[in-house]
Protein backbone atom coordinates (compact mmCIF):
# COMPACT_ATOMS: atom_id res chain seq x y z
CA UNK A 1 0.00 0.00 0.00
CA UNK A 2 1.47 3.31 -1.07
CA UNK A 3 2.33 5.84 1.62
CA UNK A 4 0.75 8.74 -0.26
CA UNK A 5 -2.28 10.89 0.48
CA UNK A 6 -4.98 10.80 -2.21
CA UNK A 7 -5.99 14.41 -1.61
CA UNK A 8 -2.82 16.38 -0.94
CA UNK A 9 -0.32 14.08 -2.67
CA UNK A 10 2.03 14.12 0.31
CA UNK A 11 4.37 11.15 0.37
CA UNK A 12 7.56 9.81 1.91
CA UNK A 13 10.54 12.17 2.14
CA UNK A 14 14.12 11.15 2.90
CA UNK A 15 16.84 12.82 4.89
CA UNK A 16 19.56 12.20 7.45
CA UNK A 17 19.71 11.47 11.15
CA UNK A 18 22.59 13.59 12.40
CA UNK A 19 24.17 12.53 15.69
CA UNK A 20 25.98 14.76 18.16
CA UNK A 21 29.25 13.49 16.63
CA UNK A 22 27.90 14.62 13.21
CA UNK A 23 27.51 11.04 11.91
CA UNK A 24 24.87 10.89 9.20
CA UNK A 25 22.57 7.93 8.56
CA UNK A 26 19.69 7.86 6.09
CA UNK A 27 16.12 7.99 7.37
CA UNK A 28 12.57 8.34 6.05
CA UNK A 29 10.00 10.95 7.00
CA UNK A 30 6.59 9.26 6.70
CA UNK A 31 3.35 11.21 6.15
CA UNK A 32 0.74 11.15 8.92
CA UNK A 33 -1.69 8.84 7.11
CA UNK A 34 -4.97 7.91 8.75
CA UNK A 35 -7.55 5.35 7.60
CA UNK A 36 -10.77 7.35 7.66
CA UNK A 37 -14.38 6.93 6.57
CA UNK A 38 -16.09 9.96 5.05
CA UNK A 39 -19.80 10.23 4.28
CA UNK A 40 -20.80 10.98 0.70
CA UNK A 41 -24.36 12.32 0.67
CA UNK A 42 -24.56 12.04 -3.12
CA UNK A 43 -23.57 8.36 -3.15
CA UNK A 44 -25.43 7.64 0.09
CA UNK A 45 -22.60 5.63 1.65
CA UNK A 46 -19.40 5.87 3.62
CA UNK A 47 -16.14 6.01 1.64
CA UNK A 48 -12.94 4.66 3.21
CA UNK A 49 -9.73 6.52 2.33
CA UNK A 50 -6.14 6.75 3.55
CA UNK A 51 -5.57 10.48 3.98
CA UNK A 52 -3.14 12.70 5.81
CA UNK A 53 -4.53 14.76 8.66
CA UNK A 54 -3.99 17.83 6.48
CA UNK A 55 -6.10 16.22 3.74
CA UNK A 56 -8.91 15.49 6.21
CA UNK A 57 -8.85 19.11 7.37
CA UNK A 58 -8.95 20.30 3.74
CA UNK A 59 -12.06 18.21 3.03
CA UNK A 60 -13.78 19.47 6.18
CA UNK A 61 -12.88 23.07 5.31
CA UNK A 62 -14.60 22.77 1.92
CA UNK A 63 -17.81 21.46 3.53
CA UNK A 64 -17.51 17.69 3.19
CA UNK A 65 -16.35 15.12 0.68
CA UNK A 66 -18.86 15.90 -2.08
CA UNK A 67 -18.28 19.66 -1.96
CA UNK A 68 -14.51 19.13 -2.05
CA UNK A 69 -14.68 16.75 -5.02
CA UNK A 70 -16.92 19.07 -7.07
CA UNK A 71 -14.46 21.97 -6.66
CA UNK A 72 -11.21 20.04 -7.23
CA UNK A 73 -9.95 19.02 -10.71
CA UNK A 74 -9.49 15.26 -11.15
CA UNK A 75 -5.87 15.78 -12.27
CA UNK A 76 -4.95 16.95 -8.74
CA UNK A 77 -6.42 13.85 -7.05
CA UNK A 78 -5.07 10.36 -6.54
CA UNK A 79 -6.53 7.51 -8.62
CA UNK A 80 -8.88 6.18 -5.93
CA UNK A 81 -10.22 9.64 -5.05
CA UNK A 82 -10.57 10.49 -8.76
CA UNK A 83 -12.74 7.39 -9.22
CA UNK A 84 -14.94 8.51 -6.34
CA UNK A 85 -15.18 11.97 -7.93
CA UNK A 86 -16.29 10.39 -11.22
CA UNK A 87 -19.03 8.44 -9.41
CA UNK A 88 -20.20 11.56 -7.53
CA UNK A 89 -20.26 13.71 -10.69
CA UNK A 90 -22.18 11.00 -12.56
CA UNK A 91 -24.76 10.78 -9.80
CA UNK A 92 -25.08 14.60 -9.65
CA UNK A 93 -25.57 14.88 -13.41
CA UNK A 94 -28.21 12.11 -13.33
CA UNK A 95 -30.10 13.94 -10.56
CA UNK A 96 -29.96 17.29 -12.39
CA UNK A 97 -31.21 15.84 -15.70
CA UNK A 98 -34.25 14.15 -14.13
Amino acid sequence: MAKRCGVTGKGVLTGNNVSHANNKTRRRFLPNLQETSLMSETLGRMVRLRLTTNGIRTIEFHGGLDAFLVRTPAAKLGPKVAAIKKAVMGRLSAKSSS
